[in-house]
């Protein structure tokens, strides 16, 4: 995680605010899903979404996020689990989808062996957020010209890739910040390489639906 100063900055670039609606897409181990939680309230709701597509993983994502959202003080939080295109289905609309460090896995073989595409995807957060809101992209930067084809290799994807995508959607990108940006990144080693970890150099997206 980020230091205390990045983390609140980020939270309120998103627009994450009291009384909120979140989406919070692939939670890891949920510390977003918390920190939204306090953010949002008792007025507010995240729902932690774990991706059917990754929901076998060993570590049984889901049943963390189900966990989670019985701790104390986490009544604002769901765990919900369905495929990345049906995201309309489960979910009433929402201020707030962040993807945090995962919208370049929508480019694997992992998530594109069940069908799953980015296209499809961002079909899916347009149709389930209100209009007026806000679609939150944080990932792994690819050296310019990269485009899509080192999102397995190296785990990272080209922004301006994802912005024509996601623009492609129907969204405007409504701002961008450098908060997370490492000018010292040489964008050739895989993001979860000791020499980069954790210091990639990451853009941060920030789009509207209008």
């Amino acid at each position: 995680m980020y230091d205390k100063s990045k983390i609140a900055e980020l939270i309120q670039f998103a627009g994450v605010d009291v009384g909120s609606i979140v989406i919070d897409v692939y939670p890891g181990n949920g510390d977003w899903t918390r920190l939204f939680s306090d953010a949002v309230g008792s007025k507010g709701l995240v729902y932690s979404f774990v991706p059917a597509e990754v929901s076998h993983f060993k570590n049984d994502p889901l049943g963390l996020m189900q966990a989670l959202a019985r701790e104390p003080g986490r009544e604002n939080v769901e765990a919900v689990s369905t495929s990345l295109g049906a995201l309309p289905e489960l979910m009433q609309p929402a201020d707030v989808l962040w993807l945090h460090l995962f919208y370049h896995d929508l480019h694997t073989g992992l998530i594109q062996k069940t069908g799953a595409t980015a296209a499809q995807f961002n079909r899916a957060v347009y149709e389930r957020l209100k209009p007026g809101g806000s679609y939150v992209i944080v990932d792994h930067a690819a050296a310019v010209g990269a485009g899509a084809n080192e999102t397995q290799s190296l785990h990272r994807i080209e922004p301006t890739s994802v912005r024509e995508e996601v623009e492609a959607a129907g969204f405007v990108l409504d701002a961008e910040s450098a908060i997370l940006a490492n000018k010292g990144d040489p964008h050739s080693a895989n993001a979860f390489d000791p020499s980069v970890k954790g210091e990639t150099d990451r853009f941060v997206y920030r789009f509207v639906k209008p």
